[in-house]
């Protein structure tokens, strides 16, 4: 356990009103405590609050990770009717019935939360999500240099997928090609998301599955990946020409390109979120394809491959040092083509470190 970040949790919990937060196994458990656990039929729950030693409610099978570490241990067997016992021990040793518990909405399952519910039913349940990201918001210098390592395991894998791509190839062919590389360089096997590969008119969707259609010449083929490095994560988008592609898609590449490249130079310090967004959207929308990017401009990257901040239009949050996130611009023409340029940065003293150099321009294969 890093005892600074769990200071660091108490001072914002109290700033927040909140006694206490909970969390199940995912990457806010993880960064405070060190400790990894998988989600599963047995619960696991963290249990923080400020000026006492973390409890931890886990199964009897998992107490050996808890060798040295500072926890007191509500432990259970394998009975599920017997569960609830040790989530009533431990709320109860923390007298938290009737306080405000905060959770975190995006990963507390209903699972967990109906045993603490049921061991403090006057409590209430505020959303701790704020707090929580303002912790992890921040990267510390090796937290980036993981995820530069992540970038770097990325980058080499695409590379070495790259000589493998062939016209008839289909974009799942691909994506079981790029896996296999991205573990050959070094990412941990659990990647932040599945590939992105889609071709031709499947690359107008941003969100498309590699599926089994071919890879053919005249296509744009986007590629949308990440590695996973001591738990922290990268995400990564280049688009390529098989063969030779018309004048237009010619055209959407070199306008993403220059809006990626508007987007890195604006992020600095003290600017809003929303000014990257809009640096960004700008040189799309003035070449007239501004209805054809239809996602925001970016996200915070971290543990997660989405976290806070994010890179919108709205989002008045002033970036500060220690800040990750993408700059990910795209045009997708329905049932034509797609394009996207996708960089990682991080906010510095001065400006942005880019994680992220594999050449932007357009590269024609196959």
């Amino acid at each position: 356990m890093t005892a600074d970040r769990i200071e660091k949790l108490a001072a914002s919990l109290r700033t927040s009103g909140l006694d206490a937060v909970i969390l199940n196994p995912g990457p806010t458990l993880t960064y405070l405590t060190g400790l990894r656990f998988h989600l599963m039929e047995r619960p696991v729950v963290l249990v923080l609050t400020p000026g006492r030693p973390p409890a931890l409610i886990l199964p009897e099978l998992e107490m050996e990770k808890l060798r040295d570490q500072p926890f007191t241990p509500f432990p259970y067997g394998e009975n599920p009717d017997d569960w609830h016992t040790a989530f009533t021990g431990a709320i109860q040793s923390l007298r938290l019935n009737g306080k405000r518990i905060g959770v975190e909405p995006s990963h507390l399952r209903l699972l967990e939360f109906r045993y603490v519910r049921d061991a403090a039913p006057e409590a209430e349940y505020p959303d701790a999500s704020s707090a929580l990201a303002a912790l992890r918001m921040r990267k510390d210098p090796s937290e980036v240099q993981k995820m530069k390592r992540a970038v770097q395991i990325a980058q080499s894998a695409l590379e070495a997928a790259i000589p493998l791509i062939k016209v008839g190839m289909t974009e799942k062919e691909l994506a079981a090609e790029l896996v296999v590389q991205l573990l050959r360089n070094g990412s941990e096997p659990e990647m932040p998301f599945s590939p992105i590969v889609s071709a031709g008119p499947n690359s107008a969707n941003p969100h498309a599955s590699p599926s089994d259609r071919k890879i053919k010449r005249g296509d744009l083929l986007v590629v949308d990946w990440g590695a996973t490095h001591d738990g922290y994560v990268s995400d990564l988008t280049r688009t390529f020409a098989v063969g030779d592609v018309d004048d237009e898609c010619q055209k959407i590449h070199k306008i993403v390109q220059e809006a990626n490249a508007a987007g890195r130079a604006a992020a600095k310090p003290g600017v809003p979120c929303a000014a990257v967004d809009k640096a960004a959207r700008s040189v799309i929308v003035a070449a007239g394809y501004g209805a054809f990017f239809t996602h925001r401009t970016g996200h915070g990257i971290g543990m997660e491959v989405h976290e806070d901040p994010y890179i919108r239009g709205d989002n008045t949050e002033l970036l500060e040092p220690g800040m990750a996130f993408t700059v990910e611009p795209g045009i997708y023409l329905p049932n034509r083509n797609g394009a996207r340029v996708e960089d990682n940065v991080v906010i510095t003293g001065g400006g942005a470190d880019e994680l992220s150099d594999m050449p932007r321009e357009m590269r024609i294969i196959g």
